[in-house]
This record gives C-alpha cells, sequence and structure tokens, in this order.
C-alpha cells in the first residue's frame, strides 16, 4: 500500500515514472482473475482489495487532469481540431501512448463488469476524456458499441451516463463519430420496443425515456440527422405500403382472376399485423417527436408532410372497434404535428369516424373492468361491448377533439372551421342512448359555440384582409394568454384526464408525452459533471468485480463428475460449490497439471450440457454388465479348461 501510495504522490507531482507505474497497476486491477500468461510484471500479481480500490478511483478520479497537464492538453474539453493539432507535437509522441493504456483498460471494464453502479461511475469518469478518442479511430469505435449496449440494456444511472458519453462524443467529435451514433442509437431502440399486446407501466417509462434520448441526439446536428431520419421513416412508409396493397384486391378485367386474386382472412391479418404493432407504434411515435422537438430548424420541416400522410394511414387501415386504441395515439400524434409546426391537420374526421361506428352508440352488455387505451393497442370482442371501454372512447374522443379545436381557436377562420364539427356533434347527440354521453357532447358543443362568439366579437373591428400578413397579429395577446373558451376547457378537461389515469392500475404515464424527469435528470448530469469532488466517493471495487475464469472451472467439473455419477444430493452440491482458498489452490493445481501443461479449454456454452446418447449407452452398458454377473458365461468354462493345459505340458 505504501508503494502504491509513493506512485500516487509521485503522478501528482508529474513523475513519469510514477504515472506509468499507476497505469500499470490500473491495468493489472482491470485484468484481475484473468490468466493471460504475463508474468512481466510479478510485483502485481498479488492484489489486495485495499490496494485494487486505491488504484481505480485514483486512475479514474485524476489521471485525465494529470494526462492533460502531462501532453500539453487543454484542462478541459476540447475538440477534433484540438486533438488533431495535438498528435504532431512532441508531447504526444513521448507519452501518447499512456491516454490510449488509459482508455483500453477503462473500456475493458465497461464491457467485463456486472455490477452496474461500478460501471456507471466508470463511465462518468472516463466521459472526461471523450476527446481523446479521436486519435484512436478502432477504439472510438468499440466505445460507441459498448455505449450504446450499456444505454439500452442497463438500468438506473447507467442508459443516462452512457447517453451523456454518446452526446459529447457526437458534439466533440463532429461527423467522425455522429452518423455511427445515430444509427446505433436508432437501431438500440427498436430491439427495445419488441413488447408483447400490454405494456406494464415500468417498460412504458423505459421506453420513454429512451425516446427522448434519441430526440436529443438528433438535435444535435439537424443537417446530418436528417438524412437518417428521411430514411428511416421512408422504411415506416414502404411497411404502410406493403399492408395496403396486400389487403385490398388486384385490379383485373377478368372476374375469375379477380375472385381469384382477393386476400385470405390470414392474408389481411398478417398484413396489417406488421403495421400494428408496437415496434411500428413507437417508431411513429418517435419520429413526432423529433419533428416536433426540431419543428424550428429548416432542415426538419419537410418531414412533417410525409410523416403525417403515413399516421393517418395507420389511423385508417383498419376501421374496427378493437384497433381504437391505435387510432387514438395516432390522433394524438397528429395533434403534436400541428401544434409545432403550425400547419392545420384534419384530424376531427378520424374522431367522428368513431363516434358513428355501433359498438359506441349501442347499449353495453355489461359494466366491464377498466381500460387504458393507451397502454394496448387493442382489445378483445368481449371488452368492445362494456359500458367501461364506450366510456374511455368518448372520453378520449372529446379530449382530442378539444385540443384539436383549441389549436385554432385564436384563428381569424375559426367560425368556418368548426362549423362542420358542430354539425357532426349535434347529429351524435340526436343519435346517442347513453344520456352520460349526450352531456359530455352538449358540453363540448357549447364551448364551441362560446369561442365562435369570442373570435367573431374580435374580428368585427378589423381592418385587413384574409390574406393579409396583418392576419397572423390576431389574438395574439390572448393566444399567449390561454383566454379563449376552448383553451380554458382543454385545461379542465386535462385535470380530469389526469384523475381518471392515475386512478387506474396500470399505469399513470402516457407515451408520447413530454417527460419533464428527463430533462431534469439531463441538467443534473450535466453539472455534476462540471463540479469538482469534494467528498469521498462510495463506489468501492472490490476483488469480486469481475469473475476469474480458474474458479468458475471448477464448479463445471463438479457439475460434470456429478452428472457422471448420476448423484442427486443437495448438501453434496452447496458443500462441493463452497471451497475455501486451500481446495481452490488444490483444484487449481490438478487442473493444470496437464500432459502439455495447460489449464484445459471450455465451452461456456455447453457448461452443463450432458450428451444424452453418451449417458443412454453407459446406462446400457452397466445394466449389461449387471446381468452378467449373475449369469454364466458359455465361454467362461472353456477358457478356464484350456489354460492348465499348457502347464501340464510344462511339466511332463
Amino acid at each position: 500500500m505504501q508503494m502504491v501510495d509513493s506512485w500516487c504522490k509521485g503522478a501528482e507531482d508529474g513523475n513519469i515514472g510514477s504515472i506509468r507505474s499507476v497505469l500499470q497497476a490500473f491495468r493489472k486491477a482491470c485484468h484481475y482473475g484473468e490468466d493471460n500468461g504475463d508474468n512481466s510484471a510479478p510485483k502485481f500479481s498479488v492484489m489486495s482489495g485495499s490496494v485494487l480500490d486505491k488504484v481505480m478511483h485514483f486512475v479514474l478520479k485524476n489521471i485525465d487532469r494529470i494526462l492533460r497537464q502531462l501532453l500539453d492538453a487543454p484542462s478541459f474539453g476540447g475538440r477534433k481540431e484540438t486533438i488533431s493539432e495535438l498528435i504532431i507535437t512532441k508531447p504526444w509522441k513521448r507519452h501518447g501512448r499512456l491516454m490510449r493504456v488509459y482508455l483500453a483498460n477503462a473500456l475493458h471494464m465497461i464491457t467485463e463488469m456486472t455490477d452496474e453502479q461500478m460501471i456507471a461511475f466508470t463511465v462518468h469518469r472516463v466521459r472526461a476524456s471523450a476527446v481523446f478518442l479521436s486519435a484512436f479511430p478502432a477504439l472510438l469505435r468499440k466505445y460507441v458499441k459498448a455505449l450504446l449496449h450499456t444505454w439500452s440494456r442497463g438500468r438506473g444511472a447507467m442508459p443516462l451516463v452512457s447517453f451523456m458519453f454518446l452526446r459529447d462524443l457526437c458534439i466533440q467529435l463532429g461527423s467522425e463519430c455522429l452518423d455511427t451514433c445515430l444509427k446505433g442509437i436508432y437501431k438500440a431502440y427498436l430491439v427495445n420496443c419488441k413488447l408483447s399486446k400490454s405494456i406494464s407501466g415500468s417498460k412504458l417509462q423505459h421506453i420513454q425515456f429512451l425516446g427522448n434520448c434519441v430526440r436529443e441526439l438528433y438535435s444535435v446536428d439537424p443537417q446530418s440527422a436528417y438524412q437518417h431520419a428521411f430514411v428511416f421513416i421512408r422504411q415506416l412508409a414502404v411497411i404502410l405500403r406493403g399492408a395496403l396493397t396486400e389487403r385490398g384486391p388486384k385490379t383485373l378485367k377478368d372476374k375469375k382472376q379477380k375472385e381469384s386474386s382477393k386476400p385470405t382472412k390470414k392474408q389481411m391479418e398478417k398484413s396489417y399485423q406488421k403495421v400494428y404493432d408496437w415496434q411500428y407504434i413507437f417508431c411513429l411515435e418517435l419520429w413526432t417527436s423529433v419533428v416536433c422537438g426540431c419543428s424550428s430548424e429548416e432542415d426538419f420541416r419537410p418531414l412533417a408532410y410525409p410523416l403525417t400522410q403515413i399516421i393517418h394511414g395507420v389511423a385508417c387501415l383498419v376501421p374496427s372497434a378493437r384497433y381504437f386504441p391505435v387510432r387514438l395515439r395516432c390522433v394524438k400524434m397528429l395533434n403534436c404535428i400541428a401544434e409545432a409546426t403550425g400547419t392545420f391537420i384534419p384530424v376531427s374526421s378520424l374522431l367522428f369516424d368513431m363516434l358513428e361506428m355501433k359498438e359506441l352508440g349501442g347499449k353495453p352488455d355489461g359494466v366491464g373492468k377498466a381500460v387504458n387505451l393507451f397502454s394496448v393497442k387493442q382489445v378483445d370482442k368481449k371488452t368492445v361491448k362494456t359500458r367501461a371501454f364506450q366510456e374511455a372512447c368518448i372520453y378520449s374522443v372529446v379530449d382530442e377533439l378539444a385540443k384539436h379545436l383549441a389549436q385554432w381557436s385564436y384563428s381569424i377562420a375559426f367560425t368556418e372551421m368548426s362549423f362542420l364539427p358542430l354539425l357532426r356533434l349535434r347529429s351524435f347527440c340526436k343519435t346517442v342512448k347513453a344520456d352520460r354521453f349526450r352531456r359530455e357532447m352538449k358540453d363540448l358543443i357549447h364551448q364551441i359555440e362560446a369561442n365562435t362568439e369570442f373570435v367573431s366579437s374580435k374580428r368585427t373591428g378589423i381592418g385587413f384582409s384574409p390574406n393579409d400578413l396583418a392576419v397572423d397579429s390576431f389574438l395574439q395577446i390572448e393566444k399567449e394568454e390561454r383566454s379563449s373558451p376552448l383553451s380554458r376547457y382543454v385545461a379542465a378537461l386535462h385535470q380530469r384526464t389526469k384523475s381518471r389515469m392515475d386512478a387506474l392500475d396500470e399505469t399513470s404515464i402516457i407515451v408520447g408525452q413530454e417527460s419533464s424527469n428527463f430533462s431534469r435528470r439531463l441538467s443534473e448530469a450535466e453539472k455534476q459533471q462540471d463540479e469538482p469532488d469534494d467528498g469521498e466517493d462510495t463506489i468501492a471495487f472490490s476483488k469480486n468485480w469481475l469473475t476469474e475464469k480458474k474458479k468458475t472451472k471448477t464448479p463445471k467439473e463438479k457439475n460434470k463428475k456429478r452428472a457422471r455419477d448420476d448423484v442427486a444430493i443437495e448438501e453434496d452440491v452447496v458443500e462441493d460449490l463452497v471451497l475455501s482458498s486451500d481446495e481452490e489452490d488444490e483444484e487449481n493445481a490438478d487442473m493444470e497439471s496437464d500432459d502439455d501443461g495447460n489449464v484445459p479449454v471450455e465451452d461456456d456454452s455447453d457448461e452443463d450440457f450432458i450428451d444424452p446418447d453418451s449417458q443412454w449407452k453407459k446406462q446400457k452398458k452397466a445394466r449389461s454388465m449387471k446381468r452378467n454377473k449373475h449369469k454364466p458365461s458359455r465361454t467362461a468354462p472353456s477358457t478356464t479348461r484350456r489354460k492348465p493345459h499348457p502347464k501340464k505340458k510344462a511339466k511332463h
């Protein structure tokens, strides 16, 4: 321990020998438990837990600052151009390899560790040296691959710190790393979106967090991100076009060919199941959030139109009450695009088609369970006929229709725009049988009429024509204050919807909703990166952070031996797996004493595999030998009689 302290003190003072010794100890600590046959440094062969913890914390906390001083690099941060100028200097040619040693061994530790807390701590510390990866392209590709894995598969703080590392790489290195990160993060997002019919609340929250990360990364460089977004949105359009062409019969002149070319029921189900899949729906919501988040950028605005066409086609693909959840998601996405881009999208027709279906206007068969339409993609036939499903659909239609009309409640043409919705709402009130639905629609009609009077009273005193540029300033003050009747009505509906969603057992998080936790966690992570470390770290690196290869082979040999002997006693299993240090040395010595002097290599994928054919042959052979013991052999007497003859001849 005293030797390590002297190295740390010398490294703080800039001693080259001490820095090399510390990095060599760091390398041994990162590869602890691995038998790589490297006996060049016997002084590191034995390392206690306190020494390992000391080396890990010192290197991860201080080596970036020490190497920056040694290489005459900026004290923090940097750009790709800075490193390009640095690698041609004399300090880099002399000591640049030390930075590679540090980054390579830290990467090995990130990929081999199993404790998520230690991985998050390591990634957070190595993030300060991210800009130096531009000098090592091969190492940069490995880092991007490892960070994408920890971002998509990790839990706790690990996904956030991994994403912060990726974002720093994209900002500091530019196009050298940006294209790879944009492709990789979208593919990793797709893998996490493969789900079953229903979703749990925790999974919804995790997917929402991953989607916010993708949106944040695509907003780093909108001009470069546009090319990738265009390709991925086009893939969604191709899938939708395939579903639409497979569902409808081909236009043929011959009636027989036309009847034979009609798709079967199974073919039609397969065609739209590719579209009505969680992976496809979450991708639509992802690109909706990306386009809405980058709506101020001129590069991303052209993507709003094709994305709107795709979403509208998905909503109209299967006009069935069982797929109302998918249609409501599509309406919500269209409302988000319309609000972000300031473009009118005819959403009301999709909602009124839902109201005119017989499942919502007829008499329900029963009460049924409460339905969260944002946690399922389809409902069964029994649920469609329940009262709970009808209420959830009617309330959701009212919410989305009110949001759609509230977006244009300050438009000078609101009176003409609301004419057709008022007609269809009044028609629904006449046909609906349930009083609670009739009261809900009458309340919405009253708010629309009040907003019509509000706009009409304001536009009577204006002196410009509808095609004048001064139309943009109409009711601008009222729009900023949100003082229209429909805006106040939507705020009240939002509170009612929130309380209704909180009452459900599954989740209170709506996919596609803006996440306030993400921005808060992102800002906290940035502040934590800039703050100095005054206190002691709570992360302790132990000798058990990486499984030793020799120790893992002992249970394998024991398991195989027990399988051959057909021993199945619980107490013996526990006693064999719990070994003391002396017993481990004996077992390792026995394993190492091979003919060639090497440890036999075993395949990890077959560690508990027993060949059934060989096992059956052994059992059959044992049974036959057992039978032969009790049965007298016919050949045995002949052999015993022939043996004495040579002896008798020898005597004579």
